[in-house]
């Protein structure tokens, strides 16, 4: 009994031994982000300097622009869906679109679009210098240099060699405290008209808001291209559209159609509040940006990515199921989703096929005005419920519900056009056109994608590249990562 005794206590004096050991060891990890911190200012936009006070979470950030992270991957969404491109015809849209990769891509992938064209100097170029307004943290401190308002005159080649570091640390938090801070006034402007105090937000509140910075609906309003959020009549789909319509404001004209167009920008802030994750109070940094430990310290992981590629830290701290059930359950709500957004798609490509039929026959404006406003709407409602990406999950009911309104605003424009044409002599189905391919869409709205890339190569090894020779601010630790110099 003795023999027993002495065994069970010599293994509980070792078990302690490690505990203690194990306890000291994570002190010793928490204290480590104790120490003083080094002085941070505002203006701090190269990220590599955030990383002396927070290692942890740069650690993560710099992990997305690894090979074989799903951040670096690009993909051609105009390759994948050739609709798009004459859906946007007449838009920068349909000459280049990728899909969206992480944030430290920002300033890279904005220098290297079709859509941003091949400016030969600071005051020419296709892009205002508002479109620079979400993608560096050095965008807050050439506003507090030049002023809001100023900052957004001009063209985009205008900052060229300014704007160089890309979304990191100062777009979200205050650099002496850590704590989170709305960096863009465009937020705190839409928030002051609609009513909202944005310094009674809380923690988990500003978890949301700082991404709302962002991952929003906004237009460029005129004159001056002031940055503005379409908030002022509420969040849904037909609200923005009654704000625009109210406004007569239009982003372009489409070629085939010449239709009165809007583009939706990426909307996800305002559709996430309409689904249940939102209404339950999480956050989207609980699901993008989920908590991890790393010994004894527990930080938020700066790997912004989708949920998919770390459900156990993502998903499974709320919800029991299987890994491998979740996943299922969202694949499934997608394909529900694709299924009715390319019914969407292939029936606004026949409305703007069949408005331009309208008007090659003799249309006259004031007949073709109603079904023009129609397919306004239509492909305004799709754009703001596939813009917003995620919606699919975020919000699915007003997500579906949004594309079924879609579809019908086609239907009925289509049925208008059906009337003209036949008013016009035309009793045949306009057939629909030979677009299998992104090359033979652009080939059917007429577009020179040979001298849009020639142009664009000479942009990013003449003037882009003096830009990024010239830039006194830039993270002489990232730039390896981001070089923006390919060959097209």
């Amino acid at each position: 009994m003795k023999k027993i005794l002495v065994i069970v206590v010599g293994l509980v004096v070792i078990g302690l031994f490690y505990l203690n050991g194990s306890i000291n060891r994570r002190i010793g990890e928490g204290k480590a982000l104790d120490r003083p911190p080094v002085a941070l200012s505002q203006n701090d936009t190269q990220n590599s300097k955030w990383e002396q006070n927070y290692p942890y979470q740069y650690s993560s950030y710099i992990g997305a622009l690894s090979e074989g992270s799903s951040s670096v991957e690009v993909k051609d969404e105009l390759e994948a869906n050739p609709e798009l491109v004459v859906l946007w015809a007449g838009y920068g849209f349909s000459k280049d679109y990728n899909k969206p990769r992480g944030h430290g891509f920002a300033v890279v992938d904005t220098l290297n679009t079709l859509r941003t064209g091949a400016p030969k100097d600071p005051n020419t170029g296709p892009m205002p210098a508002t479109c620079w307004s979400c993608k560096s943290p050095d965008v807050p401190r050439k506003m507090k240099e030049e002023g809001v308002a100023k900052f957004y005159e001009g063209k985009w080649a205008r900052h060229g060699k300014d704007i160089v570091n890309p979304i990191g640390c100062a777009d979200c938090h205050d650099a002496k405290s850590g704590k989170l801070a709305i960096s863009r006034p465009a937020l705190k402007e839409a928030l002051e008209r609609t009513g909202v105090d944005l310094s009674s937000a809380s923690h988990q509140e500003m978890r949301s808001l700082v991404c709302a910075q962002c991952h929003v609906e906004y237009y460029f309003k005129k004159p001056g291209n002031y940055l503005t959020f379409p908030w002022d009549n509420g969040n849904l789909a037909e609200q923005v559209e009654e704000y625009y319509d109210k406004t007569e404001f239009k982003d372009w004209t489409h070629k085939v159609s010449k239709a009165p167009m809007l583009k939706a920008q990426h909307p996800g802030y305002e559709l996430f509040k309409e689904g249940i994750h939102a209404k339950r109070g999480v956050s989207c940094a609980d699901c993008h940006m989920p908590y991890k430990t790393l010994g004894g310290v527990k930080f938020s992981d700066h790997h912004v990515q989708s949920p998919m590629h770390n459900v156990a830290n993502s998903c499974q701290q709320c919800h029991r199921q299987s890994e491998a059930t979740l996943a299922s359950n969202v694949m499934d709500m997608k394909v529900k989703y694709l299924d009715l957004k390319g019914l969407a798609e292939k029936e606004l490509v026949q409305a703007h096929v069949e408005a331009g039929k309208a008007w090659e026959l003799g249309a006259k404006k004031d007949l073709m005005n109603p079904a023009l406003q129609d397919i306004r709407h239509a492909q305004w409602r799709w754009d703001y419920a596939t813009a917003a990406h995620g919606a699919f999950f975020h919000a699915p009911q007003e997500t579906m519900r949004t594309l079924g309104s879609s579809i019908k605003a086609a239907g009925d424009a289509r049925r208008k056009l059906q009337r003209i044409l036949i008013n016009l002599g035309h009793q045949d189905e306009v057939p629909y056109p030979n677009i299998k391919t992104k090359a033979a869409a652009q080939k059917y709205i007429g577009l020179d994608m040979d001298k849009l890339k020639s142009e664009k190569k000479s942009f990013l090894n003449g003037l882009a590249k003096d830009w990024w020779d010239e830039a006194g601010t830039m993270d002489v630790d990232f730039r390896p990562r981001v070089e923006p110099f390919i060959e097209r």
